[in-house]
């Protein structure tokens, strides 16, 4: 029998839906939590070709969620290690791997190659930079993020409007899964609604998955869904770059402080907190660009935010790492 015969019998697969799914090429971003599901069930159900990134190892703390883990795969680059199980279980699918993070300097390119983008980076800074170049590219992203006990899943770009229609501003505060905590089936469960978007995309399943988004809560054990399709979409005003898209000519804001980074971004960077910032109400010269740098994006997006209300020239925001590798 035919190993994918279960969803070939689905009148909304068939042979025609085998083959989408059989033809695409699928970017997974992140190999974590989320990915531990998405990675499987796509493999399984017969994606010809993906491409995973993460520049992370895998830790003993990872195993309460991210299942594609063994205690023996502790130390070990978590894309390889996720590429060896994967092709256990489906040797039709092509698998190739980046021991890399996404970031502004390639994403470009790699989205190209792309049928479709997962985002299972958990990342808001990595969110919108991917959310930004699927947009410009007209390729689908499927965008997921989980903390404590809920989380949400959400269809953008290609024929729906972007993340920043839906999230047009980034969170007042930065939380991981390191200090906020997790709970593992509740990332299981948004990352099978994960691919089972992903899917419904490949076999142009009605309604389409994109612009729509789910909401799950599982300490009240509620869920929620709305469409998004007509929500105004806006080019991205405050957009990541990549350090070395940095410039002699920019004004460069420093705000991790010393005790994060010893040296700053670039050498001639001022460095300030955000209140310091807004304090002295700093103001790029004519024809200049401002780029604010922290860790997570978070801070960069909020004195970026304060220039912007008093300043219209160029602004680019640079997040360098918001957490220990290990806990992503």
């Amino acid at each position: 029998m035919n190993r994918y015969a279960r969803q070939i019998c689905l009148p909304q697969v068939g042979s025609t839906g085998q083959s989408e799914i059989a033809a695409a090429h699928v970017l997974v971003v992140g190999v974590g939590g989320l990915a531990a599901p998405v990675l499987q069930y796509l493999v399984a159900a017969g994606v010809g070709r993906l491409t995973l990134m993460d520049g992370d190892t895998v830790a003993l703390s990872n195993l309460q969620r991210q299942t594609l883990f063994r205690e023996a795969d502790v130390g070990q680059a978590k894309t390889l290690a996720a590429a060896r199980t994967l092709r256990e279980l489906n040797t039709g699918c092509h698998i190739e791997t980046f021991e890399t993070m996404l970031s502004p300097a390639n994403v470009a390119a790699h989205v190209a190659q792309s049928t479709i983008v997962l985002d299972c980076a958990d990342s808001f800074a990595l969110s919108y930079i991917l959310s930004d170049n699927c947009k410009a590219q007209r390729i689908p992203l499927i965008s997921a993020s989980v903390l404590e006990y809920g989380g949400y899943v959400g269809g953008f770009c290609g024929t729906a409007p972007s993340l920043r229609a839906v999230f047009p501003d980034l969170p007042h505060r930065t939380a991981t899964c390191a200090t906020a905590g997790v709970m593992g089936p509740v990332v299981g469960m948004i990352g099978a609604a994960q691919a089972q978007m992903a899917l419904a995309h490949l076999i142009g399943q009605t309604p389409s998955p994109l612009g729509q988004m789910i909401r799950l809560d599982m300490q009240s054990f509620r869920s929620s869904s709305f469409r998004f399709d007509g929500v105004a979409d806006t080019a991205p005003d405050l957009a990541f770059i990549d350090t070395s898209h940095i410039a002699a000519t920019d004004l460069v804001i420093e705000l991790r402080g010393r005790d994060e980074a010893l040296e700053p971004v670039t050498e001639n960077a001022k460095r300030l907190t955000v209140a310091e910032f807004a304090e002295q109400r700093l103001q790029p010269a004519a024809g200049q660009r401002a780029v604010f740098a922290c860790r997570s994006g978070l801070r960069a997006w909020q004195a970026a935010t304060h220039l912007r209300s008093y300043w219209d020239g160029d602004i680019s925001l640079i997040a360098l790492g918001d957490m220990p590798s290990t806990e992503r």
